[in-house]
Parts: C-alpha cells; sequence; structure tokens
C-alpha cells in the first residue's frame, strides 16, 4: 500500500486532531534488513515517502506513536544505547524534513520470552495511553507491515493499515 492510498483510509475514518497515529519502524518508516536488523545508524535506510508523509500525518492526527519490537537489543545484537542512537537520528532526520513523532516505544525483548511489550501484546500501547492520557485506542490507527502489527492494533482496539513494499 502506497502512502496514497493511506490517505483514501484517513479520509473514509474522518480522522482530526483526537486521533493518534501509531507507526511501526522496521518495513514501515525504514527499509527492512533480510535475515538482519538495523544496528546502526548507517543501516537505516528512509523507505520512500516516509519523509514527505510523515509531516502530513501530523497536520492530521493530534499525536504520531512509534511502536516496535527490537529483539536486537535482546539479542545482545546491540545495546539499548546504539538503539536510541537510531532514534534519535531517526527523529532529527524527520524534524528537518518538517515532520515529528511525540515518542518512539520499543520493546527489546524475545519473542520466544513473549514479553507484555512485545507486538502483538498491547503494552506499548498501554504505555503509550499512560504517557498521553487523552490518547482512545478507538480513535487510534495502527500502521505497520506485518500481521503481528496489525494483530497489537486490533488487539489494542484500534483501526488498523497493512503496508507492503509491493
Amino acid at each position: 500500500m502506497e502512502v496514497k492510498e493511506i490517505f483514501v483510509f484517513v479520509m473514509k475514518w474522518k480522522i482530526d486532531e483526537t486521533w493518534t497515529l501509531f507507526l511501526d519502524r522496521d518495513g514501515t518508516i525504514n527499509k527492512l534488513l533480510p535475515g538482519d536488523y538495523v544496528k546502526q545508524w548507517e543501516e537505516f535506510m528512509f523507505i520512500n515517502g516516509v519523509l514527505d508523509a510523515i509531516p502530513v500525518f501530523n497536520q492530521i492526527f493530534g499525536l504520531t506513536i512509534v511502536a516496535t519490537n527490537q529483539q536486537g537489543v535482546g539479542k545482545k545484537l546491540m545495546s539499548e544505547k546504539d538503539l536510541r542512537s537510531i532514534h534519535v537520528q531517526m527523529l532529527e532526520e524527520i524534524t528537518e524534513s518538517g515532520g515529528y513523532i511525540d515518542e518512539v516505544y520499543y520493546c527489546p525483548g524475545l519473542a520466544a520470552n513473549m514479553p507484555e511489550c512485545r507486538k502483538p501484546e498491547i503494552g506499548m500501547a498501554l504505555q503509550a495511553v499512560g504517557d498521553f492520557p487523552n490518547i482512545d485506542l478507538r480513535k487510534s490507527i495502527m500502521i505497520g507491515d506485518t500481521l503481528s502489527d496489525m494483530q497489537f492494533g486490533r488487539n489494542a482496539g484500534m483501526k488498523t493499515i497493512l503496508i507492503t513494499d509491493e
């Protein structure tokens, strides 16, 4: 699904500033590294159109949140400091392009351990609601590239949009 197709859904659902946008990171904001993890900034590549889309989303939604599983930390392939550095640089590039992300939530836990923060569980959504009490999950959209992202959104009561690289 392309950015312009996402806007069709946004318009259909009559989104306004009382809504929250949740975005996955890998495969949604940046390109996936097949069989690997983005472990340093040099490996991070924005997907075409993302830096143009985020400022437009910011004009529509009240909040824009990133919720991302990052088990590369749990596997000790990178540290949380490395991950924070990647996120700081990602946010700087988004800001330089005229957009912003209100907060980035991540789960470093391993899938095998099934932590409550890891999508499809709703721990990151609940953390966002705790930090931003005005979030109504029924007035939120999750955009991601995996079925886990979609299940996360549904489990939290959000609308969901699955994007693909086609």
